[in-house]
This record gives structure tokens, C-alpha cells and sequence, in this order.
């Protein structure tokens, strides 16, 4: 299914920036920290999304799906602005 297909791969791309960004977080602002604990809450709701896609003992609607696809889309623009303030 490309669906599923295209949502594991902007996970695994989302994993990969919120490693880097936790790497990074430590000479950051309390203000971007914050906003990095909230995308971690997104995080967390991608995460189980996600573990329901993989198994395949799970049927996925392409209705869940979506939804997951713009939690995590809401989440890498969250990333994408914490990545930018602390290049800054």
C-alpha cells in the first residue's frame, strides 16, 4: 500500500530530525525546550499511530492514515522551526 509505504518513510525522516534535534536542544532557549516538549507530545501520538500501521495484524483505514500523515506532517514543520532557531 503507497500509503502505508509513504508514512513509514516521513517517520522514519521525523525520527532522524528529532534525534538530531535533541542533540542540538541542550544550547537552546528555554523558549525552543518548550516548544520542543510539545512537539514531543505529537511525537509520541505519531509513535503509536505508527505501531498500529506496522502491524499487520491491524487493518489501517486510509482514514487513519491521513490523520497520522498530518500529525506528522504538523510535526516536522514543528521540527523545522525548532532546527531554525537554534541554527540561529
Amino acid at each position: 500500500m503507497a500509503v502505508s509505504s509513504d508514512f513509514e518513510k516521513l517517520f522514519e525522516r521525523l525520527k532522524t530530525e528529532r534525534d538530531n534535534l535533541k542533540l542540538k536542544l541542550h544550547l537552546g532557549s528555554m523558549e525552543v525546550r518548550e516548544e520542543f516538549d510539545e512537539a514531543e507530545k505529537k511525537w509520541q501520538q505519531l509513535k503509536n499511530k505508527a505501531a498500529n500501521v506496522t502491524d499487520e495484524a491491524v487493518e489501517t483505514s486510509e482514514e487513519y492514515l491521513d490523520k497520522a500523515k498530518v500529525v506528522g506532517n504538523e510535526l516536522k514543520e514543528a521540527y523545522k522551526r525548532i532546527s531554525e532557531r537554534l541554527s540561529k
